[in-house]
Formats: structure tokens, sequence, C-alpha cells
């Protein structure tokens, strides 16, 4: 799709698109979609809310305020991936490309290779905004700085023209300093002291970009009705050496009959980890005991997380020493993960998917695949088995694809030995394998270009290699129970061992070669599109939403 036509002074925008059908008698023409309405068709409009009538008047008051601070951890954002957020939506008049423009946090469309699609601008930098777009790897490679590979600093240039580091606590110090009265403020309100403390805490993280206390301290935030992740996290925007974390921000509400189900699941990671089919060596870490798994209705995504395709779930935190020392975080977005199922799993599993399987599809598979996709974060191995490093910088910019390939497929290994030791009984095992078939037609769309549409592929290709599906003249896909059981086995084992050995080099061109789509399955994922399943979600949501106005 070429770009829409963004001219400067004065701003229009210019339709580029060809009419295909010219010849015809103009009685007879086709209606031409407005190719800004086409841009927004892929996403269906979900809106984010939860019942609060058991909230107290202090609870609801300090959900204000973290709407608040989430909000600034937005404006964050839009610096880091794009630049000048008013002056660039001001300019835009169209507004279908406008809302197109929000949702994509700029003018590359994240779910099409980060393609542009308003003419004028070339394609997106690899390091977004946190390196000076004149850089070369090279300079950053001889740039002698310890705080230059911290996931906190942005690097710029001095007034010599010099490259230098700077703490993002300095870089958007206004921002920061507002959002870290707003949590403070949220803290004399809140009635649990465990997350009370976290909200001080994070105040201070803020400030200072030292995360590690408020990251212990939220792994005892356990019993609250209201959670709230704030700050730099994750760092998949950073495609150039993936140092660089992203602003982000959730508002949550707990789901106290859901997280009952899943509580128990927490006390068998220990033992799972042992289990991980390969060397000893490479499972030698004992992943913290002090993990919880809970359900909650998100009612607020603001930064990097709200970016085109939204997460739903969460594993938290992403610092390796505190999960070694307590464990990990798992929260399920129930109320995302259900709309994703409705308006995309089901539709693509009807088309894609053999007719005598799609009885097997069902929202507990789902719901628990995605839970241990989070589960299988935390095990594993954070650190290369010589000792030298952790095993995200020795992977760099391929390390978020490969992490994600290896949740994928993980946590599809441990669903499959829970349900053998007996103690994973809420689905049949036929339907987690089938559901997670169907899950590869619905991720992979978020893009190639993606951590998660990489870590797709590799599965896929990996699983169509090791004939654990087949596709049959009618273009249904069935799938063979045994072989891929087996497949993930193997599969799991290949991605913890090129982890552990730190295998840069190998682990680019395993993913340059097989995490791309072929074309008999973008021919399917084509037929997807034509049918008008969306590709993923955006959200009306808010304080008013929750009638907190």
């Amino acid at each position: 799709m070429k770009p829409l036509k963004l001219s400067i002074l004065p701003v229009t925008l210019c339709i580029l698109f060809s009419m295909t059908a010219c010849e015809q008698p103009a009685s007879k023409q086709a209606k031409t979609p407005d190719p800004s309405e086409t841009l927004m068709n892929k996403y269906a409009e979900v809106t984010l809310t939860s019942d609060i009538s058991h909230l107290s008047v202090n609870e609801k008051e300090m959900l204000k305020l973290l709407f608040s601070a989430a909000k600034i951890m937005d404006d964050i954002f839009w610096t880091q991936n794009f630049g000048d957020k008013n002056t660039f939506l001001a300019g835009i008049k169209d507004e279908n490309l406008r809302k197109f423009a929000e949702i994509n946090y700029g003018p590359w469309d994240q779910l099409d290779g980060q393609k542009p699609f308003i003419e004028g601008f070339s394609e997106m930098p690899l390091g977004a905004q946190f390196y000076p777009q004149d850089m070369t790897k090279e300079e950053f490679e001889g740039f002698d700085d310890p705080d230059k590979t911290s996931l906190y600093t942005r690097i710029e240039r001095d007034e010599n023209g010099k490259l230098v580091s700077k703490w993002y606590h300095e870089a958007y110090a206004a921002q920061v300093e507002e959002a870290a009265v707003l949590l403070e403020k949220a803290s004399e309100l809140a009635a649990d002291a465990a997350f009370s403390n976290y909200l001080k805490l994070r105040a201070t993280a803020l400030r200072t970009d030292d995360y590690y206390a408020s990251d212990l301290a939220w792994m005892d935030v356990k019993e609250n009705n209201i959670d709230f992740v704030v700050g730099p996290i994750e760092n998949y925007v950073d495609a150039l050496f993936g140092y660089k974390a992203s602003h982000e921000s959730f508002v949550l509400i707990k789901d106290t009959e859901w997280s009952k189900r899943l509580s128990r699941y927490a006390q068998f990671l220990p033992q799972l980890q042992t289990q991980l089919p390969v060397d000893d060596i490479y499972k030698k870490e004992i992943p913290g005991s002090d993990a919880d798994l809970n359900a909650y209705d998100v009612v607020y995504y603001a930064g990097d997380c709200n970016m085109a395709g939204k997460t739903i779930a969460i594993n938290l935190p992403n610092d390796e020493k505190v999960q070694l020392e307590k464990g990990t975080r798992k929260l399920q977005l129930k109320n995302a993960m259900k709309a994703k199922f409705d308006k995309i799993l089901v539709p693509i599993s009807d088309e894609l998917i053999a007719p005598e399987l799609r009885k097997y599809i069902s929202f507990d598979a789902f719901f628990s695949n995605t839970m241990f996709h989070e589960v299988a974060h935390g095990l594993g191995i954070k650190n290369t088995i010589d000792g030298t490093s952790t095993v995200r910088k020795a992977l760099r910019e391929q390390y978020s694809a490969l992490e994600e390939a290896k949740a994928d497929i993980l946590g599809l290994y441990l669903v499959t030995r829970l349900h053998e030791m007996g103690e994973f009984q809420d689905t049949e095992l036929m339907e987690n394998y089938v559901t997670f078939m169907a899950g590869f037609f619905r991720s992979v769309r978020f893009g190639a270009s993606s951590a998660h549409g990489k870590a797709n592929m590799m599965t896929f290709n990996f699983f169509y290699e090791e004939g654990a599906f087949t596709r049959n003249e009618s273009g249904h896909y069935s799938i063979n129970l045994e072989k891929m059981m087996e497949a993930s086995k193997k599969l799991t084992g290949m991605i913890l061992t090129s982890q552990g050995k730190g295998d840069y080099e190998g682990v680019k061109t395993w993913i340059a070669t097989e995490g791309v789509i072929k074309p008999q399955l973008q021919a399917d994922l084509d037929r997807i599109t034509r049918l008008g399943v969306p590709v993923d979600i955006y959200f009306k949501m808010g304080p008013e939403v929750l009638g907190l106005n």
C-alpha cells in the first residue's frame, strides 16, 4: 500500500490510490474503499472496562492518579518512538488516518513491516529516537562509556558532536517528576501496605533509574484490588541493539475468582525447571519460588504496550537478578484476551482449521496457553553458561524474538508436562494444541518484523518441517498431536541451548532464515484479511469509561 501524501504548507491529505475500474461505465463502477478506512479496518475497537463497585472511595481516587501517571508514560513513549507528537498529529486532517497514526505512535505501520503510511517519511529508524539519527554502529562500539548499554539511557551528542549517555530521569526530567509525585500521592490512598510501599519506591526509581528495589517490592504486591505497572520496561522498540527500554503503563483491576484458579500452579515452577528437555548445565539456575499467577481486567494501556498489537499477559520484572531471587509475577489480562479470542481467533479458526478440529478451539485453552507462555519467560536460563554475560546482552537485538519463541514453545511444553503429572485438568490437551495451532495465524499477522511475529514463524516453520501439522487441498490445517508434542520438546531444547551459549551469530542466522512468512502461509493470511478479520484491537478506555470523571 502506498503512503498517503502529507504535504507541509498547508497540510492536506491526497489519496494516491488509482481507480481500478476506470474502464467501466460510471454507473457500474465499484466504490473504491477509502484507503485510510482500509487501514483502520485492521483493528477492532474494544471498550476496556471493569466492575469497580467493590472499590473503596480512596481506591477510586487512587485510580484517577494512576491514570494520570500512565498518560505521562504515554507522552514519553511518543518522544522515544517518534518525536513531536502534537505537531505530527495536528498535521493530519483525515480522521481515520489520524487514529491510525495514534495507534501506531507515528507514521509507520507496525503490523506491516513498519512501512510508512504517510508520504514524506522514510523507513523507521532501527534505534527509534534512542540514538542520534546519524550515529553508526561503529561509532557506538567505539564510544567508551559504561552507561551506553543501560536500559535507561538515551544516547545524544554534546555541543562538540561527541556521543554522551543521558539517563532517562534527566532526559525526561519534568515528566518523570510529575509522574513520581502522582505515585506518591496514590501511595497515601492505598489501603494495602505492600502496594503503597511499591508506589513510593517506584516514584524513587523513576527519579533515579534504579528499579531494583521497586521491582522487589512489586513482587510482594499480592492482596490489593488494583495493580499498576509503570516505567521503562520492554526493549522491543530498539531494533538497533536491543538495549533501550521504552516507557509504558498498565492500570489493572484484579479478578479474584480467576486468580484463585491460577494460584496453585506457582508451586510447580521449581520442579518444572528441573524437567526442561536440556542438559543440566542449561537448567542449573533455580527460579525464584515467590512467583504468583493472577488474572486482571486491564482498564488502561499506555505507551509501548499500547502501540499496534496489544499484549494480553504480563510477565515481570525483567531484571534477571530479581527473577532468580524472587521469580516473576504473571498477570493475565482476561478481558483483553477474551476480546481477541472472540473477534480474531474464532473467525480465523472457522476459516483455516479443519472442521473436525474446530470443537477443540476454546477460550480456556487460549487463556492457559497464554498463561504458560508468561510462566515460561521465568524459566530456562538467564545467564550464559560461560558466566560472561546475561543472555539478553549476549544476543543483543536478536534476544527478544528468540525469547518470545522460547516462551511460546516452552509454555506448550509446560502445559503438556503438568497434564502428564495430573496437575492440569482445566482443558483437554488436544484443546491446547489445536488452539495453539490457530494462534499462529493470529499472532503472525503482527508482522514478521516484530519479535512476536518472528517467534511465531520460527515455530511454525519448525513444526512444518517436523510434520506436526498438515494442510489439505481445501486450505484447512490439521495437527498430528504426537508429532507436535515431540516437536515442541525438541524445539524447546534447541532454543534453551542457543540462549545458554549466547550464540549471537547462530541465532541471527536462524531467525533470518526461519523467522519469515513463506508464500503458502502468506496466501492463507490473505484469505483471512479478505474476510475482514481484524489483525488486532484498539481501545476506548480511561477514567470516564469507568465513570470516574
